[in-house]
């Protein structure tokens, strides 16, 4: 399928890591998950891609669009990530990412978050609402998929607070290492609560690209400091290990 390849295309050269998590899933399960990481990729790119905010304004419009195409059913416009997709996602699952997309004009504008309540609802739309949407797809949903895609949305965040920084954003409330440290031990929360509500074999493998949240989080909560160094991360070995456990398993 060209398109699908076109998305495994996109997922591979933006994100080795998310590519590996896809090809360690069941080949099954691969038809939805590189249209959904490839959309995830070219929405959280579109802010990033000028220095013009309209322009950046239009981009995600562009998206927002392109689900609600998706979610009221009717015609879809071509595209090689967005035709795949459609295929891939229920309506409810598309009308679902709005959320997922609109929370990204953060990343247009320079001004910090507004108050705790205004990152959690950052991270719970990027993380949980996405994992939801996967959920969904597969004819799952539950408060499992949202739990554990904000604990990967903060694993995720914490992995990019230097990067943000360099580029003059405001990417935490509290910077110091007991704010940062704060901030990884609600992921982590919501990750046990996640796990404790059940999240079945099958999910458990669509979920992959999730699977380094918990040792990122622990390395976060022990060693607050290198989120701010941008040293925050695991070994090649320990990700090829923790990958081959999770994928055999489907425990994540």
């Amino acid at each position: 399928d060209i398109d699908l390849n076109s998305c495994a295309e996109i997922v591979l050269k933006a994100d080795p890591d998310r590519f590996a998590a896809v090809m360690a899933a069941p080949v099954a399960l691969r038809t939805v998950l590189f249209p959904m990481h490839a959309m995830a990729i070219e929405v959280a790119r579109a802010p990033w891609m000028t220095q013009e905010s309209m322009i950046a304004e239009m981009r995600l419009q562009w998206w927002r669009d392109a689900l609600e195409e998706i979610a009221s059913g009717g015609k879809v416009r071509r595209h090689e990530v967005v035709t795949p997709l459609s295929k891939a996602l229920p309506p409810e699952a598309a009308k679902l990412l709005d959320g997922f997309v609109e929370v990204r004009r953060w990343d247009i504008y320079k001004e910090p978050f507004e108050d705790a309540d205004h990152l959690r609802d950052y991270l719970t739309q990027t993380g949980g609402t996405f994992y939801r949407a996967i959920a969904l797809a597969f004819g799952e949903d539950g408060d499992a998929a949202a739990d554990f895609g904000f604990a990967v949305a903060v694993s995720n965040w914490l992995m990019a607070v230097a990067e943000l920084e360099s580029r003059g954003r405001v990417p935490l409330l509290d910077g110091r290492p007991e704010g940062v440290k704060a901030l990884a031990q609600d992921g982590l929360k919501a990750l046990h609560k996640a796990r404790g509500q059940g999240i079945s074999r099958r999910l458990g493998r669509a979920f992959l690209s999730g699977w380094q949240a918990e040792k990122l989080l622990l390395q976060a909560v022990e060693m607050p400091t290198r989120v701010a160094e941008g040293s925050l991360g695991l070994s090649e070995f320990s990700k090829k290990h923790s990958l081959l456990w999770a994928s055999t398993t489907g425990r994540i």
